[in-house]
């Protein structure tokens, strides 16, 4: 094993070792460094693991993945028979289960550093939180984070196989949809400290009730190693039930008083930014974020908790935040040349993330009209009809001007809006982005807002992506 490379080095015997896994093919002698599970973006002697999914398998993609320079090669137990064939001189590793093998090694990796890692979970909020927490880090420690939403089975043990020592400080987001999910990735990722951002209704078609949801999350605290530090939510009474486990340090947040990281006087700064004191232990300073929404207040909050429990001065904590920037898809606006403004929130959609998003809007219209873009919230199981409605009703309380739906589930949408009393003709179902441009052309004014919401299967971006072609942009 080469420690000392910027990429991750092994022997096809160490592989072998590391996983379990069964030597079929080549020396043990060979030298892999670093992994892909891409045959696209294969370097010269990296290790290849194919994946296997519902719709593809990477077993298929060997050949051009040794064609790329793949060094060794791990096979999935049962796939042996149509490689053992294959004119090629390079060692197979036959293993259970790829997948896991893949966190075996990213385990391995892990902890031959001493670096510390904090690992970012919750039902929505997850990847600005840690980008937010990014930002402070980043200001005095050379810095490893997932990249994009790189949270599951797959993506958490590629951040890790990145880790090399001009790390100081790593951190990674960790998502769920099936019971086990977060117990696996805290064991590969070992952190020292964990946050959970709340727990609401989301993945429940895997996960079936908000119960489970939270036993999910919780399994972070759950599996950490007691010497680590728990970042708690005392504003999440879900979060606050499951910490009773947890023996080791704590660190909390919140809005309440009680929280040892607190938000005082929040309060919506311009159209595109939240101002709140920041206030830990003694110290208080009003920060601006470039973030809107209490919900991202919260965020914020957690990074400072995290920031704190790794030693981070207030100082530096403050000028991290200020100095976040949202990314594209999560509350981000743009001015339009009609004088409009955009809300780009397409990146995905659960009810919480729905509520939160429909409230921030809200707070910010004055005498100006809110519309609303919306697409299906999927993966709620048996209670998405009732989630849909619910949001509907709430768009009918907080008297939003126009309402376009795109789906199946939205339906329940039309129909809660209608029984909050929203006028049928305000409501548009089934809608199209030529349909919301033709709205906007006609009948929105300046000072007006559009959010654009949905999950991230329902591909709302399209709807962005029109709107903007059609009346474009000054980058405000």
């Amino acid at each position: 094993m080469n420690m000392n490379s910027q990429a991750p080095s092994f022997t096809a015997g160490e592989i072998a070792n590391i996983t379990g896994g069964e030597l079929l093919k080549g020396s043990p002698e060979v030298l892999c460094k670093g992994v892909s599970t891409d045959s696209r973006d294969i370097a010269a002697g990296n290790l290849f693991v194919p994946i296997v999914g519902e719709n593809f398998d990477g077993h298929d993609f060997i050949e051009r993945a040794i064609q790329g320079g793949a060094a060794g090669v791990l096979i999935q137990r049962g796939k042996w028979e149509k490689l053992k064939d294959l004119a090629i001189d390079v060692p197979f590793i036959c293993v259970g289960d790829t997948v896991k093998s893949l966190g075996d090694i990213a385990s391995f990796w892990r902890k031959h550093f001493d670096v510390p890692v904090v690992a970012v979970t919750g039902s929505s909020g997850k990847t600005t939180t840690k980008e937010m927490l990014a930002s402070v880090i980043s200001l005095s420690r050379n810095t490893l984070k997932s990249y994009g939403n790189f949270n599951n089975l797959i993506g958490l043990p590629l951040t890790f196989l990145q880790l090399n020592d001009s790390h100081e400080a790593v951190i990674v987001e960790m998502g769920t949809n099936r019971k086990g999910e977060i117990e696996r990735l805290t064991h590969i990722a070992d952190p020292d400290i964990g946050v959970i951002t709340n727990v609401g209704p989301a993945h429940l078609e895997g996960l079936k009730s908000l119960e489970v949801v939270a036993r999910e999350k919780g399994d972070l605290f759950y599996t950490m190693k007691r010497d680590g530090v728990a970042v708690v939510n005392r504003d999440d009474a879900a979060i606050c039930h499951v910490q009773k486990q947890w023996m080791g340090k704590i660190v909390t947040f919140g809005m309440g008083g009680n929280a040892l990281v607190r938000a005082e006087g929040v309060k919506t700064k311009g159209e595109d930014k939240t101002s709140f004191v920041l206030v830990i232990e003694r110290k208080r300073r009003r920060i601006d974020i470039a973030a809107l929404g209490k919900h991202n207040v919260s965020n914020a909050l957690a990074a400072a908790a995290c920031s704190w429990a790794l030693g981070i001065k207030y100082d530096q904590i403050c000028c991290g935040l200020e100095e976040f920037r949202q990314l594209p898809g999560r509350m981000s606006r743009q001015l339009l040349k009609n004088g409009v403004s955009l809300i780009d929130d397409t990146y995905n959609a659960n009810p919480a993330s729905m509520r939160a998003a429909i409230e921030t809007m809200n707070e910010i219209k004055g005498e100006n009209e809110i519309i609303v873009v919306m697409g299906d919230m999927l993966e709620l199981g048996n209670g998405a009809a009732e989630m849909h409605e619910e949001m509907g009703r709430l768009m009918a309380e907080r008297n939003i001007g126009r309402i376009f739906l795109k789906g199946d589930l939205v339906r329940f949408v039309a129909e809660g809006a209608e029984k909050g009393e929203l006028a049928k003709d305000r409501i548009v179902f089934p809608a199209t982005p030529d349909m919301v441009v033709d709205y906007i052309s006609s009948s929105a004014r300046r000072g007006d807002s559009i959010l654009v919401k949905g999950s991230r299967g329902m591909r709302m971006e399209e709807y962005v992506q029109a709107i903007i072609k059609a009346f474009g942009g000054t980058g405000e």
